[in-house]
């Protein structure tokens, strides 16, 4: 496939921080649309987990990023309840999406060579009919010339708040307190990294889900859809 002909496949980027609701958006626009999905956030959490079982030191990014290459990674599933996450075979969907990894991979993620390594990997989810990318600099690195640009946003309070309702749903516990402290110190590194910071691109369209439950951000980005004429 050319250049020119990837670049037609249409792309919509929903980036943002952890908690804002990118996963329940990004999965409802890829059903709606019959359009792909990549979940970029989870690559780097696959990746983080697969340098630990390797007995690779986080800190050691050269060989972290040198892992990438060789991970069978797929995401199935168009909803919460039956998404599943396959690493070589096998589905991880439960320790990718638990908030311990969640700081592994921030870890890992502001390094120049592991973003390196996933960047072409990322662009490679690029096929027809069109491509729903969830992450935090789709618009900004993987994807700048996206039709349509959304950046989701939140109070970390609220965030905390729908993460300690998933742990809780998935029986396990947490404290509301520490689940801020965590969230909020990672919003901070990853705004300031040197490499492909949490910002919003010059064109992204911003929404603020605080006070919105998923129908209604359904409903603002649909209205933003139908107009470019993807729906």
């Amino acid at each position: 496939m050319t250049s020119a002909s990837i670049a037609a496949i249409p792309v919509i980027t929903v980036d943002g921080p952890s908690g804002v609701g990118k996963g329940t958006v990004t999965r409802g626009l890829a059903t709606r649309l019959g359009w792909h999905r990549l979940d970029s956030g989870a690559l780097y959490r696959i990746l983080a987990l697969a340098a630990i079982d390797a007995g690779i030191a986080l800190s050691d990014t050269d060989a972290v990023a040198a892992l990438a290459g060789g991970l069978d990674i797929r995401f199935t599933g168009d909803h919460e309840d039956n998404e599943a996450i396959w690493v070589n075979g096998r589905d991880v969907r439960a320790t990718v999406r638990s908030e311990s990894t969640g700081g592994l991979a921030s870890q890992i993620a502001a390094a120049p060579a592991v973003r390196a390594a996933l960047l072409q990997r990322q662009k490679d989810f690029r096929v027809a009919p069109g491509l729903i990318g969830d992450g935090r600099d789709m618009g900004t690195v993987v994807f700048p010339d996206a039709p349509l640009k959304l950046f989701l946003t939140a109070s970390a309070e609220e965030r905390a708040r729908r993460r300690l309702r998933q742990l809780r749903a998935a029986g396990q516990d947490a404290i509301l307190a520490d689940l801020c402290i965590e969230i909020s110190t990672r919003d901070e590194r990853d705004r300031t990294r040197t490499v492909a910071p949490l910002v919003p691109a010059s064109d992204a369209i911003l929404i603020d889900t605080t006070l919105l439950n998923p129908t209604q951000v359904a409903e603002r980005i649909d209205d933003l859809i139908k107009d470019r004429g993807f729906l």
